[in-house]
């Protein structure tokens, strides 16, 4: 079960190059690992999202990059939050995210979803189909990927994908496979996919969303019969987190004014939505809002850190912040 998590969704730091960029990414996990952290993830993107810079900046593969982190590691959880089901064939990953467990010991998830990112699809030249579509072939990895991961040589014969006597050697590590993680916050089709086939559910919505998109889920629990309890369910937020709120209200500004926005300029429907995804403050502040999103009945929570996540300092304070709240 995840408690904390680190996703780290950016490679473009300060004083960074390509020669130097993955002992820093290195650095930037391992410091999680020792300060509580329970898992360390990355994005499964090939060019850099809109709301942290250009589609230019820097942006590592992401299995190619997990597997470097698993021989730096000992402990934490390692995936993607979350791969793209448009970007790989599904028993090709399930391969893929297995070798990561045998790398890693035991430590992989396979992180997926249904997708998003037109812009990269189309860099690319790799398909992007409408949402229906992307859910449907969504459906049929996760059954792929499942089988495989418990080594049942699946004959699968789908609309988007099939396999024949699909072989998985060697096995996974862990027990059954390494757990898989649906990302999304769709009520109708996503919480329906988790109830049926997924270990953890990703929520990406607003935190105010959340009560209602757990109550969908339950919805679905009940009508496949499964505990929704037996799910780990964990939202993902950005935190700016300082020794002072003062300092932490200040990190979050800095990371606006870099995109060319002030806190008071945006108004208060957008200080809203953004409120509804930021934890900003000290410490004991920061501990209480993470109180109250486990008391909506979350299992826990996975952070990204957009204005100091190359700092080493903060990743600790994070994670030592972070592994006691969720005591």
């Amino acid at each position: 079960m995840i408690k904390t998590a680190l996703q780290i969704p950016n490679f473009t730091y300060p004083g960074a190059t390509p020669a130097t960029l993955f002992e820093r990414v290195a650095a930037i996990t391992t410091t999680a690992e020792a300060a509580g952290f329970d898992a360390v993830m990355v994005m499964d993107h090939f060019y850099q999202l809109p709301l942290i810079g250009p589609p230019e900046l820097e942006m590592l593969e992401a299995y190619t990059l997990l597997g470097a982190l698993a021989a730096r590691t000992d402990r934490v959880l390692l995936g993607t939050l979350v791969t793209g089901v448009t970007y790989r064939n599904p028993a090709l990953l399930a391969k893929i995210v297995t070798t990561l467990d045998v790398v890693s010991g035991g430590r992989a998830f396979l992180g997926i979803g249904a997708a998003w990112f037109d812009v990269e699809h189309r860099g690319l030249g790799v398909e992007f189909p409408p949402t229906g579509v992307r859910l449907d072939m969504l459906e049929e990895a996760v059954q792929i990927c499942r089988a495989m991961f418990r080594c049942e040589l699946p004959t699968f014969e789908g609309r988007h994908f099939h396999t024949e006597d699909a072989i998985n050697s060697p096995a996974p590590v862990r027990a059954g496979g390494p757990p898989i993680m649906i990302g999304g916050q769709g009520e109708r089709r996503t919480a329906r996919l988790v109830a049926q086939y997924a270990d953890m559910w990703n929520c990406n919505s607003g935190f105010d969303e959340i009560p209602r998109k757990l109550d969908a889920l339950a919805a679905h629990c009940q009508t496949v019969g499964r505990d929704p309890a037996t799910i780990n369910k964990t939202p993902l937020g950005s935190l700016m987190l300082a020794p002072t709120m003062e300092a932490a209200v200040a990190k979050r500004d800095a990371l606006l004014a870099a995109r060319g926005f002030s806190w008071d300029s945006l108004g208060p429907e957008l200080q809203a939505q953004l409120g509804a995804r930021f934890v900003v403050g000290d410490p004991d502040s920061v501990a209480e809002q993470v109180h109250k999103l486990l008391d909506l009945g979350l299992d826990g929570v996975v952070f990204n850190m957009p204005a100091d996540g190359w700092d080493l300092e903060a990743v600790a304070l994070a994670g030592e912040v972070l592994a006691k709240a969720v005591v």
